[in-house]
């Protein structure tokens, strides 16, 4: 089957704008996690000397960046290597796609800052229909905050979690949007390219949904890793049919503040970072928040004529740059 002409894409296939070729998103894919690597090196060596600096030895420093115990500096190195990740993504994009940042974000080329706020209050929608319905069920298992028992106290500490959560955990949610939803999905999109529209977006969605939870660490167990491929499935779909990632970043900022929130005020940090232990009551509470959000959104997208596609339909007007 022919590929589309450039000037009507659909968001997984944008990379067809530039130059052909099977080995471009494979030689991006690869570069992109060379370059993630030596950035975390970079920035645990950057935060390292900070540490020292302030007058932490050795040991204290490797103690809180190991994350063995979350710390505020592990999660700053945590937060900072996927906000790095977006300019990284831009760069793989401009070298091997001739692609500008812009058509990363969205199919018209930019951010749409409009857009993503109103995501981010449909966004709180779905989370009230979500908390109703997670109050009815058995305990969700890791990740379930006891709201019933006494709150964490105030510490110097909580202070330093919550100035990265509210400064960073917006942009590592962002980096990981870019890079999992956008990059990734595109890269899909490029190699099937050559296949039915329905088999090249099935791919561009469920590729970077498995890699999405894999990610997230070797140590949890299936439904936890469920709990995330979910996640990562909605959000790939809520980027074909908005035709961009700001959809997903509004409901992935939404949720970390949410989970990130809950530990600082009555649960553990290190519990939130890395739950262990899930129970498949967990699904449902994900699934509501998550399809609920994709059903306002989709609505909503149509009745504003957000575009999906390069050409063809309503063009918004400029709100910015990327």
């Amino acid at each position: 089957m022919p590929s589309p002409e450039p000037e009507d894409l659909t968001y997984e296939r944008l990379q067809l704008r530039g130059p052909r070729g099977g080995w471009r998103p494979l030689a991006g894919v690869s570069l992109l996690v060379v370059l993630f690597i030596a950035g975390q090196l970079f920035l645990s060596a950057v935060i390292a000397l900070f540490l020292m600096a302030g007058g932490d030895s050795a040991d204290a420093v490797t103690d809180k960046l190991s994350g063995d115990i979350a710390t505020p500096s592990f999660l700053a190195l945590v937060n900072l290597g996927w906000a790095a990740a977006i300019p990284m993504v831009w760069l793989v994009g401009w070298l091997l796609h001739r692609q500008s940042p812009g058509w990363v974000a969205s199919v018209v080329g930019r951010f749409r800052w409009q857009w993503l706020f109103v995501c981010l209050g449909l966004s709180f929608l779905a989370l009230g229909i979500t908390l109703a319905v997670s109050t009815v069920l058995p305990d969700q298992g890791a990740g379930t905050i006891d709201m019933s028992g006494e709150a964490n106290r105030w510490t110097s500490t909580t202070r330093d979690f919550l100035l990265v959560v509210l400064l960073l955990t917006p942009l590592q949610a962002a980096g990981e949007e870019f890079v999992f939803r956008g990059y990734l999905a595109q890269a899909c999109g490029g190699l099937t390219s050559r296949f039915t529209p329905m088999v090249s977006r099935t791919v561009a969605v469920a590729v970077p949904a498995v890699i999405f939870a894999l990610a997230h660490g070797a140590g949890q167990d299936i439904p936890i890793f469920f709990d995330r491929f979910a996640f990562g499935v909605v959000a790939g779909a809520l980027v074909l049919l908005t035709g961009g990632l700001e959809a997903g970043i509004a409901m992935h900022v939404l949720n970390n503040f949410l989970a990130f929130g809950l530990a600082l005020g009555f649960g553990d940090m290190t519990e939130a970072l890395q739950p262990t232990d899930g129970t498949w009551w967990s699904i449902p509470v994900t699934l509501t928040q998550s399809l609920s959000y994709l059903a306002l959104t989709w609505w909503v997208a149509r009745r504003m004529g957000i575009q999906v596609r390069t050409r063809g339909a309503i063009l918004e007007p400029r709100q910015g740059r990327v």
